[in-house]
């Protein structure tokens, strides 16, 4: 299958308009048709259907649009992988991660990289952890940024040189927010708002089967939209320390402590281009010399 073919039928999927596509990709309404057609042929299933409002997917079109996506996107970076192969100052590096504080660390291990490889380009994607994993195993990704403890084999890995502690977002004016720590006792009146992946791992391992007594009212994936919610009086909300900078807003601690590892991740066996693979390289030393350093 000619990729081109993939790559002009996301766009008319993505135009809704088979004139403004053809327009668009500077080929003929004609000739695109005629491709299309190609593809139908090839699938055996029609892709589109035509209405007032233009050219609509079909159940096998949202399918192969799905998985056009995908093939399209990794045929460019595995397209940039060689010729990044020739520029060993340069390239394109595609990371999975968290929201978490300590991407701190990453960032300054990203700028000390580019004292020497000035030409590295770093493409971060922001998921909850079953995401990125699943780009990961896709090739979408090169490494990825977790937390919580993963399938250590499955993956590469190495310890990232700090954990992320969890604690409960207040407004100032909140009840709770004179209070040094939060205990299991102190929520139970309260609505909160959590990450899904939290709810089932984190809040399990710190109060165990009392889980089902948390008034769990929201979930969220993004500490920002969750923030908005404690703001306007919705909920409180469970977070990791560090992931809201708001003036109106506090973070306390939960007693006893509750952290959560991070990961740094890679697929077994993977092959990277000279000036990943230096990177990944630095990363992993730096992680190391860190742990090494703490456990002296």
């Amino acid at each position: 299958m000619d990729i081109k073919l993939l790559k002009n039928f996301l766009q008319i999927a993505r135009l809704g308009n088979m004139t403004k596509a053809s327009q668009s990709l500077y080929i003929t309404q004609s000739a695109l048709s005629k491709q299309m057609k190609e593809l139908e042929d090839e699938f055996g299933r029609p892709l589109f259907f035509r209405s007032s409002g233009g050219m609509n997917l079909t159940e096998e079109g949202m399918l192969l649009r799905k998985r056009a996506e995908d093939i399209v996107s990794l045929f460019e970076k595995t397209k940039q992988e060689f010729e990044d192969l020739d520029e060993i100052t340069g390239g394109d590096v595609h990371v999975g991660a968290p929201e978490s504080c300590h991407m701190d660390i990453f960032a300054r291990e990203l700028l000390a990289f580019r004292r020497n490889y000035p030409g590295l380009r770093c493409h971060i994607i922001s998921g909850m952890t079953v995401q990125v994993e699943e780009m990961l195993d896709r090739g979408l990704l090169d490494f990825i940024i977790i937390s919580g403890i993963p399938n250590l084999n499955k993956y590469n890995h190495v310890r990232y040189p700090t954990d992320d502690e969890w604690g409960v977002i207040v407004r100032k004016d909140h009840h709770l927010a004179k209070m040094e720590k939060i205990t299991f006792e102190n929520l139970l009146d309260q609505n909160l708002i959590i990450s899904t992946q939290g709810l089932s791992e984190e809040m399990t391992r710190w109060c165990g089967e009392n889980v089902d007594k948390l008034k769990i009212t929201d979930t969220v994936n993004l500490a920002y939209n969750g923030s908005v919610m404690v703001k306007e009086k919705v909920c409180i909300m469970l977070s990791y320390k560090g992931l809201v900078n708001d003036s109106e807003l506090v973070w306390i601690p939960l007693y006893p402590k509750l952290s959560t590892p991070t990961y740094l991740l890679w697929r077994k066996y993977q092959v990277f281009t000279p000036v990943v693979e230096l990177f990944l390289k630095q990363l992993v030393s730096s992680f190391e010399m860190v742990k090494f350093s703490s456990e002296r």
